[in-house]
């Protein structure tokens, strides 16, 4: 029996990153960047307003400070209450009039707008009397206050976006502001989900005696979309073996990773096994963990595409997945890091788990209110109760981890939980 540790090396190693394909920025969010990308102009290109107010030389409002004797600022540099401009024009955002501010003189700019020949600063509304034909001052601006200067985003040839970076609203934003519309990352990481079994149908049929939905392809459909993937849910897959083998290698070349529930166990899934076993190499170790011991994995095809083999039972195969499945393609979309989040929290009840098996018992994650401690509370498999029960998986917001050589816990104990975070 294989351990959790060394299966998960097994299935990572063999994680596939898909080739880095040119797309618009706006279907990047969340991706890794496969490529520099350098400003071919500064940000912003022109000095501009960076507040509203008005566009004024900084020496005429008393910005600018001269050697003074012993009674003050010179003429030149006068109290700024003892200012009065004209007001020589308004500039509003995204004007390409040219402009040109005399000495003296002060122009109406909004922000964002370009500032006026001459003009090195602007007067806030809020530091003025707000005149419309004349303006005074109520206190100085300095040399380059309230505007932002050419290239004080972004100068010419700086690096917007580096290689291995994950592309966030920031980053996006920045291939915005450098006019880059279409940028080189990875894609997605595909994943096809297939389910086996002659007992399934799918859901938009009434069951027959013997018959359960196909819940699998669902569950799993919708885990692999939340972890990041492209899913294509293929559902039940039937029919001669030849016809089965078929739709798996079309599988093959269209994703980076299968996923076939109801692969282990049972006849259908020996059928299925001998199918696989003609593709690729196909591996059906016991792993020791508990629920989930049985599963497959394997490589298909010349591409060795990787494909995991899972029970029919749900809560064993959604188990499987957060343990071995998410991994994969959290790194294969290059996250950091690829596992969920490990926190310890205080038991509130007795567990139990298998001996020499890794524990996963679906359980509910709290914090006390007084001390923010995490308590955690086992849900339906936690005292010998049946593992398999959905219903109880569904009212989980996480995993205890039980170590292989602590079956046991009492209440009190502190524990490792698995928190199922959205995202």
């Amino acid at each position: 029996m294989r351990s959790v540790q060394a299966h998960k090396e097994v299935t990572l190693a063999n994680a596939l990153v898909p080739d880095p394909v040119r797309m618009a920025i706006t279907d990047a969010l969340g991706l890794l960047a496969a490529e520099e990308v350098q400003a071919t102009s500064a940000v912003p290109g022109f000095a501009m307003a960076a507040i509203d107010g008005y566009a004024v030389r900084s020496v005429d409002v008393g910005g600018t400070r001269a050697i003074v004797g012993s009674h003050g600022d010179t003429a030149e540099n006068p109290h700024p209450g003892e200012v009065r401009l004209p007001v020589v024009g308004e500039i509003p955002a995204g004007s390409q009039q040219p402009t040109r501010l005399q000495p003296k003189q002060a122009m109406r700019v909004h922000t964002g707008a370009p500032l006026p020949a001459l003009a090195d600063s602007v007067l806030p509304l809020a530091w003025s009397d707000k005149g419309k034909s004349f303006v005074s001052p109520l206190r100085p601006v300095g040399t380059g206050e309230f505007v932002r200067g050419v290239g004080e985003d972004i100068n010419t040839g700086d690096v917007a976006v580096s290689p291995g970076t994950i592309l966030g609203p920031a980053q996006i934003g920045l291939l915005a502001a450098v006019g880059r519309s279409k940028v080189l990352a990875y894609p997605r990481p595909r994943v096809s989900v297939l389910s086996v079994g002659k007992q399934l149908v799918d859901i938009d049929r009434t069951p027959g005696r013997g018959q359960v939905f196909d819940i699998n392809s669902y569950a799993l459909a919708a885990a692999a979309s939340d972890a990041g993937a492209e899913v294509r849910r293929v559902g039940i897959v039937e029919g001669e073996p030849r016809r089965i083998r078929e739709i798996i290698e079309g599988e093959t070349i269209r994703s980076e990773l299968l996923l076939i529930s109801g692969a282990v166990g049972g006849a259908s899934a020996q059928q299925i096994q001998m199918i696989l076993e003609d593709l690729g190499e196909i591996d059906t170790t016991r792993v020791a963990m508990h629920p989930g011991s049985v599963q497959g994995f394997g490589v298909l095809g010349s591409d060795e595409v990787p494909c995991i083999l899972l029970p029919d039972n749900t809560v064993s195969a959604l188990v499987i997945f957060e343990v071995f499945v998410r991994p994969m393609i959290r790194a294969g979309l290059g996250k950091r890091p690829i596992e969920r989040r490990l926190v310890k929290a205080r038991a509130l009840g007795p567990l139990e788990s298998r001996v020499g098996r890794r524990g996963y018992i679906r359980a509910r994650l709290m914090r006390d209110a007084e001390t923010q401690d995490y308590l955690v509370e086992g849900l339906s498999g936690a005292t010998g109760s049946p593992a398999h029960l959905l219903a109880g998986l569904a009212e989980a917001n996480s995993y205890i981890v039980i170590p292989e050589e602590q079956p046991d816990v009492r209440p009190g104990d502190v524990v490792d939980v698995m928190f199922l975070a959205q995202g």
